[in-house]
């Protein structure tokens, strides 16, 4: 029961806010989940570590399961968890075993922050410059402006690249600077040894602490972007990996991974779990249109890996490679057009303004991936 209390904490706070709430505030209170809803991702988060933590007990397992929390907590933890002015400033999604050890280090002043730190203060800059210069130079409000689509065909396909681009250098510093806020507090520091990824922390030795004997540490279980990673990597899949990446090891874990229920393993699972993702994003259709057009890129690439990827000699697959990366690139583009029109009617507009380019050819690359992995079947 401790668990279900906070979760509707949220909305009933922001309820109280104000005594003239109208019906409709009181639905946007609820139906918009950026505000209050990360509460209750919290709740679940916290839910399935106790459930894991009591299958264990049961079990009578001795060893240190990966990232279980060392007990159930409390109501007044679950809050001090859920309200931590940490991730209430930041955004970032972190585990309670990651809250919880933040809380208990033994030697707090040996976590090293001002190297981490650095390297982030250093790009920052960088990114908000650049991201200043292309917004003057490719507003990009003006897809918005009826004067756009006078252009031609070439530059309405052009311009959605600059547009992109804003978008990730603005998350770029956003998230950089929640990342910073972070290191500065010492969250989410663990030893190097200990191989964490973003919100996931593998498990210490029993009787361990995550500051005994260490000599580096890092950030990983905190850590939200891969600029490079997302910028350079080959396929839409890796890139979705190296984006918001501490919401994405949630929404994998406890969104993905659930849904046995649903009966086609990569498809329908894909699409229900960007539909939740564009719910939390907000109401706005030009958002649901954008999340629900990866899971058809998605699935377009693992038909190419199967059909045809995958049997080319190593010089085609290099150049395969750079051909995906730039289509890779073009689809992130085109559904970020989504993002920055919000309206049904603006996203469409663009989209058939450029002849649905990304829906055709990912359709296509479906058929022909399918097609060529059904030759290969046959020919066996």
């Amino acid at each position: 029961m401790d668990i279900f209390i906070p979760a509707l904490f949220p909305q009933l706070y922001l309820l109280q806010v104000s005594p003239d709430n109208t019906f409709d505030q009181i639905c946007a209170t609820f139906a918009h989940p950026q505000g209050s809803w990360p509460k209750l991702w919290l709740m679940v988060s916290i839910a399935h570590d106790v459930q894991e933590f009591i299958q264990v007990k049961e079990k009578e397992v001795t060893s240190n399961a990966i990232g279980m929390i060392p007990e159930i907590p409390g109501l007044p933890e679950i809050l001090c968890y859920s309200y931590c002015y940490v991730g209430l400033m930041t955004g970032l999604f972190y585990r309670y075993r990651t809250y919880h050890d933040w809380l208990n280090q033994p030697n707090p002043s040996e976590i090293p922050t001002w190297k981490p730190l650095l390297y982030r203060l250093v790009m920052m800059p960088v990114f908000a410059t650049t991201f200043l210069a292309v917004s003057y130079i490719c507003p990009p409000e003006f897809v918005e402006n009826a004067a756009f689509y006078e252009k031609g065909l070439y530059f309405r396909l052009f311009y959605m690249m600059p547009v992109s681009f804003v978008f990730r250098l603005r998350n770029y510093v956003t998230w950089y600077g929640a990342e910073s806020a972070c290191i500065t507090a010492g969250l989410g520091a663990y030893p190097t040894w200990a191989s964490s990824k973003p919100a996931f922390m593998c498990a210490l030795p029993p009787g361990s602490s995550p500051s005994d004997g260490c000599v580096a540490y890092d950030y990983e279980t905190i850590r939200n972007i891969d600029p490079n990673g997302t910028e350079f990597c080959i396929k839409v899949k890796d890139a979705i990996h190296c984006w918001n990446m501490t919401v994405q090891w949630w929404f994998y874990q406890y969104t993905y991974k659930n849904v046995s229920f649903l009966p086609h393993p990569f498809l329908l699972r894909y699409t229900w779990t960007m539909a939740i993702s564009a719910y939390w994003h907000g109401l706005r259709p030009g958002y649901h249109l954008s999340f629900l057009t990866i899971p058809l890129c998605l699935v377009a690439e693992e038909a190419m890996e199967d059909g045809i990827l995958r049997h080319l000699s190593p010089s085609g697959r290099i150049c395969a490679n750079w051909t995906h990366r730039l289509l890779k690139m073009r689809a992130y583009d085109y559904v970020c057009v989504g993002f920055l029109l919000r309206s049904f009617e603006g996203t469409i507009c663009y989209w058939s303004s450029v002849y649905y380019c990304v829906h055709v050819g990912a359709v296509s690359f479906l058929v022909v991936g399918k097609a060529m992995g059904a030759l290969r079947k046959w020919q066996r």
